[in-house]
Order: structure tokens, then C-alpha cells, then sequence
């Protein structure tokens, strides 16, 4: 099965990137948005 991907509305500034319960970025903790290319060897 291909990898699926799907945007799932937030609130109050959170964005994270996860892989089923796995957190791979956290705007939250990190303080930033990722940079380009930063989330393509993790996903």
C-alpha cells in the first residue's frame, strides 16, 4: 500500500508532523517551522 497523507485541521498556532502516533516535527517544541527538504528523510 502507498504511503497516504492527510491534513488534519488544527488550532492555536500547533503544527506537527507525525507518522501514526510517532511525532516527526513539532513547531511547538522546535519554535519553527521546518526548513525546506527537512521533512522528506523522515516521512
Amino acid at each position: 500500500m502507498p504511503n497516504q497523507v492527510r491534513l488534519i485541521p488544527g488550532s492555536g498556532g500547533v503544527f506537527e508532523v507525525r507518522r501514526g502516533s510517532e511525532v516527526l516535527f513539532s513547531k511547538k517544541h522546535s519554535g519553527r517551522f521546518p526548513n525546506p527538504g527537512e521533512l522528506t528523510g523522515r516521512v
